[in-house]
């Protein structure tokens, strides 16, 4: 049964040669119980010992030892099991490699699940560009992000109610809008998606010149949205200047 926890069949052999006995036992002894060579004998007491689950002790010149009851290994087994896998889900693969290519997402749910994967592995940034009925979905993960030390910037089309810091909110001057969203992660990945003949599509990609240019659009966009906001008035008194505001802001 020990070795599906990951012990040797020797070091199996050896705990319970020595647990089945009432007395500790010297290295002899074990090696008479348990079956293990005599020339494997020390190597596996001393993995044991270093695996806290056996016990050793001199009686005169005689290197005696003993075992942990089964049930504090057990328990010294779910400790670690239980460690192992906090450790592991904390534990962060990052790719070292820059992916050129471009590519494509058809569906809507994994359109979604990507980015929220997207968002919850950024380690610096995250831009995020969406009408705030998308918006809305990754509200509290982008505010545990921003918590976690992560730099977040909204621009939510239609406005959002939320605890972020940077935020922007673009009433849009056209009726009839079709949705999009946009995120750049880390300044590395991203993740554009519009919709298309009523189906949403996206395309995902880590090229370096899609990414600045993606990046200075979702700037752009804010520069518009807070120019409007503060001018608004007067530049739409300019019928030129209206139309390609009008043409500008989706």
């Amino acid at each position: 049964m020990l070795q599906k926890f990951g012990f040797t069949q020797y070091e199996s052999q050896v705990y319970e040669a020595i647990f089945a006995q009432e007395e500790p036992l010297d290295a002899s002894s074990i090696v008479n119980h348990s079956n293990v060579p005599k020339a494997k004998i020390y190597e596996v007491l001393n993995r044991l010992i270093d695996k806290g689950i056996v016990l050793t002790t001199m009686h005169g010149k005689k290197k005696l030892y003993t075992a942990v009851d089964l049930q504090s290994v057990i328990l010294k087994i779910k400790a670690d099991f239980e460690k192992d896998i906090e450790e592991l889900n904390a534990y962060k693969i990052k790719r070292t490699f820059t992916d050129e290519h471009i590519w494509t997402l058809k569906d809507e749910t994994s359109i979604g699940s990507n980015i929220e994967q997207l968002m919850a592995e950024a380690d610096t940034s995250i831009l995020f560009l969406a009408w705030n009925e998308k918006m809305e979905d990754y509200r509290t993960l982008l505010e545990q992000k921003e918590q976690q030390g992560v730099h977040v910037e909204v621009l939510s089309v239609g406005g959002l109610e939320t605890s972020l810091t940077n935020k922007y909110a673009l009433i849009p001057m056209l009726d009839k809008l079709e949705p999009l969203q946009l995120l750049i992660v880390d300044h590395a990945y991203l993740l554009f998606a519009g919709i298309e003949n009523d189906s949403w599509k996206a395309i995902k990609t880590m090229s370096k010149p899609i990414v600045k240019a993606m990046t200075d659009y979702f700037y752009h966009d804010i520069a518009l949205t807070q120019i409007t906001k503060k001018y608004g008035d007067q530049l739409l008194q300019d019928e030129e200047i209206s139309k390609l505001l009008a043409r500008l802001i989706y």
